[in-house]
């Protein structure tokens, strides 16, 4: 057994002075069959630690449930850290931020008004303390003082730029102890006196966040953690990207001289990220600073690890850094092998007005509710209400975030958050309206944390208020097994001729199994996409992403299927997979 403790200057790893080298990988991001793929090439780029969050909503999708297999086997993610001789940070939030849905923190909780938002307020702490129960037995029992990696696990995450409220972190503290966890506790805020001065406790070991010159963000975190070893709990060596806005990168010069001078000062770091992976599914987040921003659905954030898992030239100069203050192995991780290409026609075709019934049940509702009030907590939602000729416009208080407008089944038109379009004209006919309307992704930053989905009233047209409503939440993480039959039974159509949305298209195909894949669907507008079953996430005409990374294990050899539900149009019904990802324009 080992034993990790913070002394007067330095982390003591038995006894031993033991500077954290650290990367970044969030296992919720990336197949767990790639898990030790991912470690291991942490491991021979120099780092002895791996930092993962856990997200709450990610093993709580709903009330009453947890989950840790598959997927979420959080467990099995930390034994196979432990197998490649690493160490572990865990960062369990209850918020985390990460440019995830909701910023982890589970829709279905804060759904009730009443609830506290990361506050000393008694339902919120009841359920985090239900969530800790679940969660933290899996991590005590891999702490480092029983044989396993786990070193330092992290209260709450850049509380200081939230809140200002010490008994709440007080709390937590308190759960984190009494769920069995003794290695130290860390904070993690941004370099800036106000945050690290909210945000901590003098019986929490502060961390800051920055990227760049380390010397002076150092002596912002001394002045407020006065003794032990300085770190930075986040290195940005890259950024996320948002639907609509350019490609980030960070140059690999930079990086490289504020590594450099970060671990010349003999602080300890833990790169943010190392390799981000994939916002699969319905799981990115989103931010709204007055104008609603969501993530797109590739994570790679520029990362010395692609979202593929491949080496770049980050990881390799990087890796010369870390060289020249800790041992590095000798072995360099393989070079990426260029991706198989085909084509595909998705040549069946199912109109929405035929799949929709077979996506959930709805209700009735003699007022517009929000999704939040009919148990939708992502994806799409179906509004359909009744218009006469004379009503000829709908205006809605709010949309959050878009929604497509069909009038008996044909487009007229969209709202959108973004954009600030919360009213269209409408044909001068009766009939009947749907609302199709997309939760593009939950803020996870900031004072909108919590805020419901769908549409905010009221609904009104030229003439009167709309308040009957039949609602149909769409179930899209898995698709309905009669649906998907009902694809690969209809007439094959000609693929060249433009696709009308919204519908679902289907192709069947066959490849190399196990290998990585990157669908390109230029020519396509705005959508979601499966492959066999599994939704890959979102993909948009507005980039800058252009490709959609496929891992390897959901691929077999013969009979695969690439379903996709376009919301508007594409030119033809065919897409292509490519040798490697395009994440499209930079600002240079």
């Amino acid at each position: 057994m080992s034993t990790f403790e913070i002394g007067e200057e330095d982390f003591l790893l038995d006894g031993r002075p033991f500077q954290v080298i650290s990367g970044a990988l969030h296992y919720f991001r990336v197949h767990p069959e790639h898990w030790a793929d991912r470690i291991r090439k942490a491991r021979l780029m120099g780092l002895n630690t791996i930092e993962t969050y856990v997200a709450w909503n990610f093993h709580a999708p709903r009330p009453g449930v947890f989950e840790t297999d598959g997927r979420r086997d959080l467990g099995r993610f930390l034994d196979l850290v432990a197998a490649e001789g690493l160490h572990a940070i865990v960062r369990p939030g209850p918020y985390v931020c990460a440019e995830w849905d909701g910023g982890g923190l589970p829709a279905w909780l804060l759904a009730d008004p009443a609830v506290g938002v990361r506050r000393d307020e008694p339902r919120y702490l009841a359920a985090v303390a239900d969530y800790y129960a679940a969660l933290l037995p899996i991590v005590a029992e891999r702490q480092v003082g029983r044989g396993g990696p786990v070193v330092a696990v992290q209260v709450e995450n850049e509380y200081g730029a939230y809140g200002d409220d010490p008994g709440y972190l007080r709390a937590l503290v308190w759960m984190v102890r009494d769920g069995g966890i003794d290695v130290p506790l860390l904070t993690c805020d941004q370099a800036d006196d106000a945050m690290l001065a909210r945000g901590g406790l003098p019986e929490l070991h502060r961390t800051a966040t920055f990227g760049s010159r380390a010397a002076e963000r150092l002596a912002t975190l001394r002045r407020h953690q006065p003794t032990g070893p300085l770190m930075c709990g986040e290195f940005w060596n890259g950024w996320f990207d948002s639907w609509g806005q350019h490609h980030h990168t960070a140059p690999v010069g930079l990086n490289v001289d504020d590594l450099d001078e970060l671990l010349a000062s003999g602080a300890s770091v833990n790169l943010y990220l190392f390799h981000g992976g994939t916002n699969f599914g319905l799981t990115n987040g989103a931010n709204d600073k007055g104008v609603y921003v969501p993530v797109t659905t590739s994570y790679d954030y520029d990362a010395p690890l692609s979202e593929s898992g491949d080496p770049t030239d980050k990881y390799f100069a990087l890796r010369e850094v870390i060289a020249r203050y800790a041992p590095v192995p000798d072995e360099l991780p393989a070079a990426r092998v260029p991706a198989p290409e085909l084509d595909l026609v998705l040549d069946r075709a199912l109109a929405w007005t035929d799949a929709r019934g077979l996506l959930g049940e709805g209700s009735r509702h003699e007022h517009l509710p929000t999704m939040d009030e009919v148990g939708a907590w992502s994806g799409l939602t179906s509004y359909r209400t009744e218009v006469l000729p004379d009503d000829v416009a709908l205006a809605v208080g709010e949309v959050r975030d878009r929604a497509l407008a069909l009038l008996d089944g044909a487009p007229v038109g969209v709202l959108s958050r973004a954009e600030h379009a919360t009213t269209l004209p409408l044909p001068a006919r009766a009939g009947t309206l749907e609302l199709v309307v997309e939760d593009q992704g939950r803020v996870g930053y900031g004072p909108r944390i919590g805020e419901p989905k769908g549409l905010v009233g009221p609904a009104r047209t030229a003439t009167r208020r709309l308040d009957r409503w039949d609602v149909t939440p769409l179930d899209l993480a898995e698709l309905p097994g009669a649906l998907v039959e009902r694809l690969r039974g209809r007439d094959r159509v000609e693929s060249m001729r433009p696709v009308a949305g919204p519908a679902f298209r289907l192709a069947t195909f066959a490849t190399e199994p196990g290998r990585d894949h990157f669908l390109r669907l230029d020519g396509w507008t705005k959508g979601f996409a499966w492959i066999n079953g599994f939704l890959l996430g979102r993909y948009w005409s507005a980039g800058p992403t252009r490709t959609l990374y496929v891992p390897g294990p959901l691929l077999r050899a013969r009979d695969n299927e690439l379903t996709i539900l376009e919301l508007h149009g594409a030119a033809t019904a065919t897409a292509r997979f490519v040798a490697g990802p395009d994440l499209g324009h930079t600002e240079q």
